[in-house]
């Protein structure tokens, strides 16, 4: 293990949060980020002392992207700057980029490191756009969430993005270590209750270090277990906003476990949004798309347990209507799938698009008018009531569209008996038409 000298080099004091204290001062201390401390990426070279670039630092909380915001700047001798995008505005940027101009002259470089890059609206992005290109600073932008959606496009283009990862359960290991080192005692858990803290701290290094300094106040007797623990520390919430990137992680986890027909993960991502605290009726409303887009005529009952699982929920109310969304995610999940015809849909409507001038056939055209039964509207048209198999065979497409199968079932679920209807209709047309 490294051994951490960052209390020293950083002149943190001792009565410092454990969370500062700890913070890795290089490179080698930084755990759980080893996919771009490689040396085959790019940042490996700038820690170890090449020209910063402006760059987005892309994870979740607790990753450690402040951390190696401020090892950065440490090891290119640049002067750092550092902005919170909650509490800042255009004016006191103006000021931070007069500072760096002044610096620039002097020879000296500025790195400015905002925090919560994605809280800045618009405008406030685009007061970077000219220092960053002309070199006045080098910006190095923390964030949580997708800078694709969150970041203006043309000061992205300006950044390289480097994506941070939630730190894993071995990692999470580490930091206690480490804490336990640094202070010279062992947290008071037994070994259950020490995994448990790591899934309490939910990937964040910070949410744990937090944790831990609790933890080392405890005065009781004996080791804390999982119950114990839960009941001396505060639970902390599930990582989970309606309104940010996780929100669409997890539905389309949802989504995805739905589709593979696994209805235990399916269960699991379900219960993480409501632990979320999502919008019930918003799952609802996705698992009815769910049952016409990748189930469809496989199992048409699908449909009619979404609609049941929602009205369900609309009568009932929480907690007791979710146990009827999870029959409806249980449904969905061990249905047979087929998209066949959502795929139908699509085709047909480019069709549509492609061809929309081409008018019916007349023969199919109601003739409401003597002019337009003169000038052959519904003429020659076979009333399939009146004909042999209550089936007359005619053509319902355009005259100059040539006929179309989009849709194609699959040998599964329901369709298989829709595949033999659509066989059986398919030799009366030929029949029909003398092809056969």
């Amino acid at each position: 293990m490294v051994p951490m000298t960052s209390l020293f080099e950083q002149n943190i004091p001792s009565n410092a949060p454990l969370a500062d204290r700890l913070r890795p001062a290089s490179a080698a201390e930084v755990i759980g980020q080893e996919h771009v401390l490689s040396s085959d990426h790019m940042l490996r070279g700038i820690l170890e002392g090449g020209a910063p670039i402006s760059m987005i630092l892309w994870g979740p909380p607790g990753c450690g992207k402040t951390t190696l915001a401020r090892i950065i700047a440490e090891k290119s001798s640049y002067e750092m700057e550092t902005v919170s995008a909650v509490a800042s505005g255009v004016a006191e940027l103006k000021a931070i980029f007069e500072r760096a101009r002044a610096k620039k002259q002097d020879g000296k470089k500025t790195i400015v490191f905002v925090d919560e890059i994605h809280r800045f609206n618009r405008s406030q992005q685009d007061a970077f756009l000219p220092v960053v290109e002309d070199g006045t600073i080098t910006l190095i932008g923390a964030t949580t969430e997708n800078p694709s959606f969150e970041v203006n496009s043309a000061l992205l283009s300006r950044m390289q993005v480097v994506v941070l990862r939630r730190l894993d359960a071995s990692a999470m290991q580490q930091i206690i270590l480490r804490a336990e080192d640094h202070t010279g005692r062992k947290l008071p858990l037994t070994e259950d209750a020490r995994e448990i803290l790591v899934g309490m701290a939910d990937g964040d290094g910070r949410a744990l270090l937090n944790f831990c300094e609790i933890l080392f106040s405890y005065r009781g007797k004996k080791e804390l277990d999982a119950a114990g623990l839960a009941n001396y520390l505060q639970r902390r919430a599930p990582l989970y906003d309606k309104r940010q990137e996780a929100h669409y992680n997890l539905i389309s986890a949802l989504h995805k476990s739905l589709r593979g027909s696994d209805a235990n993960a399916a269960l699991y991502w379900f219960c993480r949004m409501l632990e979320g605290g999502e919008e019930p009726l918003y799952i609802a409303r996705r698992m009815i798309r769910f049952a016409v887009e990748d189930i469809g005529l496989a199992d048409p009952n699908a449909l009619t347990q979404a609609m049941a699982a929602k009205d369900a929920y609309e009568f009932l109310g929480s907690p007791e209507g979710e146990l009827a969304l999870a029959q409806a995610v249980l449904y969905l999940a061990t249905a047979p799938k087929s998209n066949a015809a959502y795929s139908a849909y699509n085709n047909a409507k480019r069709d549509a698009g492609q061809y929309g001038s081409l008018m019916p056939p007349m023969h199919i055209l109601n003739a409401p008018t003597k002019l337009m039964k003169e000038i052959g509207y519904g003429k020659d048209y076979a009333y399939d009531h009146n004909e042999e198999d209550g089936f007359s065979g005619q053509n319902y497409f355009p005259d100059d569209m040539q006929r179309q199968d989009y849709y194609q079932p699959v040998e599964r679920g329901f369709e298989r008996e829709i595949i033999k209807r659509l066989e059986y209709w398919q030799k009366l047309r030929q029949k029909k038409s003398g092809a056969v």
